[in-house]
């Protein structure tokens, strides 16, 4: 990986269309994928070292997050912004803000909100929350950088995602076939903490952790895999496959099975949050002192030395 950070989707490993694919078949799952909503319980617990009670947060790309209930629960007074990638996501938002119609708060004037990306965001928000997302980013600092400007002075921004680790196994054993790439690049939590500092974050906290999913069989773990959106890696095999190939695949992942015929997977998850820094006052390329304050200096040093 460049020390570079990525500005352009082949830089950062991303299919355009795949990620778009992905999210339209997302959009029509009966809910968000369960590792995404198991991180989210794992980063709401992280909110309680945060001391800010924030009375607006953005919840980036909600639905697949699945963390507007931990949020709702966390901040019951907060007024919250669901920002989705797609119309289909905005609506899926919405139909889960509907229920239950008869809650007072839907008809509040802090009602949650739904909005597309690429709309202008509310400015001044405590807290932005983005879960499981920023590794279908093709371009992280241009996010951070819309992010930094969306939350007030001392605002944070949380954030979680997959990190270079993970699918650490089918890529190994893809390689090892000659299959092209089995997932995109993924950005190591250290570049990404870097992308944060440049976009004008302080004191940015990057931690890791391994997770390890099992499957009963190939075929439930290639349906999960589906489930989290797929390949989007542009140099991956663009044919269509056929039944012969997806039965070598069977068997391939068949041999990485334990005693007990379970097939384990690694995923990395990175998790980051930092604080919106106040603007540095510009530093002038000269200061001026006047003569006098000079001269009344120089004497003052000379009688220390006398002393």
């Amino acid at each position: 990986m460049s020390d570079e950070p990525a500005t352009d989707r082949s830089a950062r490993g991303l299919d355009a269309r795949a990620v778009d694919a992905a999210l339209r078949r997302l959009a029509r799952a009966d809910q968000a994928p369960w590792l995404h909503r198991e991180v989210a319980r794992r980063m709401a617990e992280r909110l309680e070292i945060i001391r800010l009670r924030p009375a607006l947060l953005i919840d980036w790309w909600s639905w697949l997050g699945a963390g507007e209930a931990a949020l709702a629960q966390a901040y019951p007074q907060a007024r919250r912004v669901l920002v989705e990638p797609t119309a289909a996501l905005g609506r899926r938002s919405e139909a889960a803000l509907a229920r239950p119609w008869w809650s007072p708060r839907r008809w509040r004037a802090d009602a949650p909100r739904v909005q597309l990306d690429g709309e202008a965001l509310p400015p001044g928000a405590q807290l932005l929350w983005a879960n499981m997302m920023l590794h279908a980013v093709a371009d992280p600092p241009a996010l951070f950088a819309r992010w930094q400007q969306a939350l007030a002075i001392d605002g944070f921004v949380m954030f979680s995602c997959l990190g270079p680790g993970t699918l650490r196994e089918l890529r190994a054993l893809y390689e090892r076939l000659g299959w092209g790439d089995a997932t995109p690049n993924f950005v190591d939590m250290h570049d990404l903490g870097d992308m944060l500092v440049h976009a004008g974050f302080a004191d940015p906290v990057m931690d890791q952790e391994l997770l390890t999913l099992q499957w009963r069989d190939a075929g439930a773990l290639l349906a999960e895999l589906r489930a989290l959106g797929g390949n989007a890696s542009p140099r991956r095999f663009r044919a269509l496959r056929t039944p012969r190939w997806r039965e070598r695949l069977v068997d391939a992942l068949s041999s990485l099975a334990d005693g007990q015929g379970r097939i384990s997977l690694s995923f990395e998850v990175a998790y980051g949050h930092a604080f919106r820094a106040a603007p540095r006052q510009p530093v002038a390329e000269e200061t001026r002192v006047p003569i006098a304050d000079m001269r009344a200096l120089i004497r003052r040093r000379n009688a220390k030395a006398v002393r």
